[in-house]
């Protein structure tokens, strides 16, 4: 008799995840990606692509044309806007406040750009006229900076940036993956030309899809660097002046062409992410944009005003928090791992820890996306009262949901 491996069905435990990211992800966009899948230029499937660039549009408070799905992580999407606008050996500016300014800087040199960095402590933001001097010491083609960097909580104010970048013909790039739609990014008002995100924040999706913009001033740069791969090219495809994207997966002018009407094959689009980054952007256009940054603020500061009442101190310039994330130290008389484990293994809640400088030292919970409501909140600082208490925490008991209701009231 043969022995056969038993073959377990996928089951994974019961999470609710209010950490810095990934969140739960909303059960409509899940049914979305369970649909079947259809051939990549059925014009069903080029009508799906041309709805959700529409879609993105909204999303992002743009006109630009090229606002499309790069199939990857959210760091897919950066990839693909810094090896796509760079050079080897132009100069970008990267101000950094936290790990994924860090992540910018790596991926830049990567592309082999001159990187120039100036730096704040994490827990701080930049002044519009700090990154002004940087750019007229360093005259950039590229300023690439984050919105709302997670491993900190901060939120970047951006509304004065592109007017910098303008002034000094720079490109104005941003990652906002932790930001978007949690908190105020109005692409064209603010004057940015390119912006990647991810799904598994606020969108309220899993992780795998990169929406992008950019700006007519950034693809006419990228129309610069193209190169049409042989075995698709035809007579009537001409190279551009300057040297060629480094990267073919990650090459934005062949993704462009791809997406745009020419339909030039470059990949097979993920179906299912095509459907999903799609649903994303409509349940965000159901509730609203705006309304959407007003229900994580709303969430965002009741969770604040829980934990301040359970006596923990808030990280960072509270002023510059990102609407959908905060930090609190980790009280000196209990074991911040063990608390997060109780509250994952006896409550099926996650918190996170942090990264760097701020590792062991600080908690980081979220209230993005799907997970932004008010059952979820009250329950997360019911359960960290709980753990924190069964641990030795000597602070407030009982204080943090009344001041979250008080607030919802």
């Amino acid at each position: 008799m043969s022995n056969k491996t038993q073959i377990q069905m996928l089951n994974p435990p019961q999470r609710l995840l209010m950490g810095p990211g990934p969140i739960n992800a909303d059960p409509r966009v899940l049914r979305a990606m369970s649909a079947q899948l259809i051939g990549q230029y059925d014009p069903v499937m080029t009508g799906f692509m041309n709805e959700t660039m529409a879609r993105y549009r909204e999303v992002f408070k743009t006109n630009n044309t090229q606002t499309l799905l790069i199939d990857g992580t959210s760091r897919a999407g950066i990839e693909a806007v810094l090896v796509s606008l760079l050079r080897p050996g132009d100069k970008v500016l990267v101000p950094v406040m936290g790990r994924f300014g860090h992540l910018l800087t790596e991926i830049a040199q990567r592309a082999k750009a001159e990187v120039h960095t100036i730096e704040v402590p994490w827990g701080e933001v930049f002044k519009p006229e700090q990154i002004e001097e940087a750019i007229k010491r360093i005259k950039p083609r590229v300023l690439a900076m984050v919105q709302g960097d997670t491993s900190t909580t901060m939120n970047q104010p951006l509304q004065h940036i592109g007017d910098i970048c303008e002034k000094h013909d720079v490109l104005f790039y941003c990652d906002a993956t932790a930001s978007i739609v949690g908190n105020d990014l109005p692409v064209d008002e603010w004057k940015l030309d390119a912006l990647s995100v991810g799904l598994q924040k606020c969108l309220g999706g899993p992780s795998g899809s990169a929406p992008i913009t950019l700006s007519d001033k950034a693809v006419d740069w990228i129309r610069q660097r193209k190169k049409v791969e042989a075995g698709i090219r035809t007579d009537e495809h001409k190279d551009g002046v300057e040297p060629f994207i480094g990267s073919n997966y990650f090459d934005l002018s062949m993704i462009m062409d791809y997406w745009g009407e020419e339909r030039l094959n470059h990949h097979t689009e993920a179906t299912s992410m095509l459907y999903c980054a799609s649903e994303c952007a409509r349940i965000v256009l159901e509730e609203g944009v705006d309304n959407s940054v007003a229900r994580h603020k709303l969430h965002g500061d009741a969770i604040l005003f829980g934990l301040q009442a359970l006596g923990l101190k808030v990280f960072g310039d509270i002023k510059n928090k990102m609407n959908n994330v905060v930090g609190v130290y980790i009280p000196s008389e209990v074991d911040g791992d063990k608390v997060r484990n109780q509250m994952l293994n006896d409550f099926g809640i996650e918190i996170g820890t942090s990264f760097g400088p701020l590792h062991g030292k600080i908690w980081r919970i979220g209230t993005m996306g799907y997970n932004a409501r008010k059952d979820t909140v009250l329950q997360t600082l019911a359960c960290l009262d709980a753990c924190l208490h069964a641990n030795g925490y000597k602070g407030p008991s009982g204080e943090a949901t009344l001041a979250a209701l008080a607030h919802y009231k």
